[in-house]
This record gives structure tokens, sequence and C-alpha cells, in this order.
């Protein structure tokens, strides 16, 4: 008979909504009777990848599509789903469970200032390879070694690398702090962050299908579910992911990043 409800240690990547799903998962699992030890921030997936090989971490929310990428950007879809079955089998070695993936999606997302956009005619990503030397890149620190960011530009976009780069936490306020005030002309976000709405950035049109489906799921260690009744620890995290949709996702960035409200207190709320 499987043990009970051992602890569970819960990791993150570095940006804030990456947290938020995994103080989620880890107050749906306190309520049940769990005992989580958070360990948030562990940096890019290029870092928290081999934390998570390592045994060190036994969950961590996971977005399907730059996950997949990770191991073979060749497979990635528009299909949420399609993704998170081709990284179940990608990770199955490594002895790594996906389990249910949330309806909302977040996925990358290159945005410049409106300014930009209107003065360089910019609206979609087939317009950059015009004027790629003309702007400051703000990019993720893992680009170069990332296929959806270094990947998906020099593949169809740009001449990669820009010649005007500076990096920047993915998909973070730093991000969108340094476009706002003009240190950089184009960042790389995610498509959620309530800073596109706030300080009105132009999406730039993903023409050239750059990016996968981005739905979030756990991806937990098969070690720790082999320890507890994995049908019943399943169904805990499924039906916290089934409600977590994207304009929900909108919403509790407004909180954490906009709001500055703690990132424990907004998934207490929610």
């Amino acid at each position: 008979m499987a043990a009970a409800k051992p602890p569970i240690r819960i990791g993150s990547d570095n940006f804030y909504e990456s947290k938020l799903m995994g103080e989620i998962y880890a107050q749906v699992l306190e309520a049940n009777g769990y005992t989580v030890e958070r360990k948030f921030g562990l940096g890019s997936r290029q870092e928290r990848i081999p934390t998570m090989d390592a045994g060190q971490i036994d969950l961590v929310p996971e977005y399907v599509g730059s996950g997949l990428g990770f191991y073979d950007k060749t497979k990635i879809s528009g299909d949420g789903q399609a993704n998170a079955t081709a990284l179940q089998a990608a990770i199955a070695s490594k002895g790594l469970t996906v389990l249910g993936i949330s309806p909302g999606q977040d996925t990358n997302a290159f945005v410049v200032r409106k300014d930009t956009s209107d003065t360089l005619k910019l609206t979609k990503m087939s317009d950059l390879a015009a004027v790629q030397d003309q702007l400051k890149w703000g990019l993720p620190s893992d680009c170069d070694t990332n296929p959806l960011c270094s990947g998906a530009l020099k593949d169809s976009v740009i001449n990669y690398p820009p010649k005007q780069r500076t990096a920047l936490g993915a998909s973070d306020v730093p991000m969108a702090t340094a476009l706002q005030g003009k240190a950089i002309d184009l960042a790389e976000l995610c498509s959620t962050p309530p800073a596109i709405v706030q300080f009105g950035f132009v999406t730039l049109a993903d023409d050239k299908h750059t990016q996968p489906a981005e739905n979030i799921a756990p991806i937990v260690r098969d070690d720790y579910l082999a320890k507890v009744d994995k049908a019943a620890f399943q169904a805990i995290l499924d039906a916290a992911s089934a409600k977590v949709t994207t304009d929900e996702l909108t919403k509790l960035g407004v909180e954490v990043a906009v709001n500055n409200k703690d990132v424990g207190e907004v998934a207490k709320t929610w």
C-alpha cells in the first residue's frame, strides 16, 4: 500500500507566473493534507530541468510547448494536448509524468511600443527583418540556447543574433519596464502579462508561426507518484489546472505585477 502523503518539493522558474502556478499547486495540495516545501525561482528552463532531473524537486509547472521545444522543437504545434502528449513521450525515460493541462495558455510574444510600431510600421514578425539593426532588442538571458527564442528567430525571422541586445528575465517585470522606459525597443514577453495592456504595447502577429500552444501542466517525478495514491493526487491538481483560463492568468497577473500583491496571497484569494 502506498505511503500516505509524503512531503513534496515544488519548484518554479524565475518569473512571476511560474511562481504563481507553483503556489496554486502548493496551496491546493496543502488544503488536501500534503506538506509542501517551496523551491521557487530556480532560474530558466535550462537551469531548472537539471535540478529536477537530479531529484531535488518533485513537481514543477510547465508550459507544454516550450517544454517540448526544449527536447524537440520539430514536434511542437498549436495544439496544447498534442504538445503535452509529445512532451510526455520525450520525458518518460527520465521518470517524469505530465499531468492534465490548463485550458488557458500563455505563449511567448514579441512586443514593441506603439511609437516604434507606428514609426517602423511593425505589426507582424515578418516585418522585423528589414529593421532589425535599428532596434534595441530585449531578449531572455537563455535566448542563445532556447530553441523557441534564438531558434525561432534565426529559422524564420531575422539574422540572429541582433546587433543590439540586452539580456533580461523572460516574461518578467524588468523586461516590460525596460521597454516602457525605452532602454529597449522590442521585448520578448509572455502573452498574458498586464504590462502589454497597461502600457499599450503592440504584440507582433506571429505570421511566421514561431511559437507553439503553451497550456500549463504540472510535471511530477514518478518516484514521488509511487509513494502516493496517484489517481487521487492527479485529481487534485487536474481540478486546479482546469480552472486556469487565459483570462484568469491575465487577471492574476494584474494582481501580482501591477498591484504588487504577494504571490501567496493572490493564489489564496483565487
